[in-house]
């Protein structure tokens, strides 16, 4: 059995294909991760948010159905809150950042297909990327994502932070961001972490 991601008529596949969906929900569900909001992973996005000076961070688990941050920080008002209301009638969808989110939405699933590190300092600077979905209905300009991969060589999720201006994360954050999924990924697989 192979995961095939939907292909709508007229519209260019931007998400990649993804291989290793079903292999990885199993592995997840054997962890007991991606299913419910875990308080030390939304501790972690706290951290990760304040070492990066980013609004939004997010410990993302990515299975078959779609992706679900297990650990989220966001800001108290949320910053990419988007009216999406037609001029003068008063009425309209807000969106914001949640625990879910469409497989086909974000950069998560590059880096889980790719097994490396995104930087995108500023996403509108490439084709791909700038059509993305997060983009238009949540206002996303940057993103800085690297891959969880565990002991079985299987890529979990990823740690991502986000920002609704450009970032210059350079190097640095490159860096940090690496390291920061590099200290996750063996905890999720000991004994307690989570609990």
């Amino acid at each position: 059995m192979s995961y095939d991601p939907p292909r709508p008529a007229g519209r260019l596949l931007l998400t990649p294909e993804d291989r290793d969906a079903p292999a990885r929900t199993r592995r997840l569900r054997g962890l007991g991760l991606g299913e419910r909001a875990e308080p030390a992973l939304d501790a972690f996005a706290d951290r990760l948010a304040a070492l990066t000076r980013a609004p939004y961070a997010m410990v993302n688990f990515l299975d078959e159905q779609g992706q679900f941050f297990a650990g989220l920080h966001r800001p108290e008002r949320d910053v990419l809150t988007v009216d999406t209301a037609a001029e003068g009638d008063g009425e309209g969808t807000r969106h914001e950042v949640g625990r879910h989110l469409a497989r086909d939405h974000g950069f998560c699933p590059h880096v889980v297909v790719r097994r490396k590190a995104l930087v995108l300092e500023d996403v509108c600077d490439y084709p791909r990327f700038a059509g993305n979905p997060v983009v238009d209905e949540f206002g996303i300009r940057s993103y800085l994502g690297a891959p969880l991969i565990d002991s079985t060589r299987m890529v979990l999720g990823t740690v991502c932070v986000v920002d609704v201006e450009p970032r210059p994360w350079g190097r640095e954050g490159l860096h940090t961001i690496k390291a920061a999924a590099a200290e996750l990924a063996p905890r999720l697989e000991g004994d307690g972490f989570l609990r």
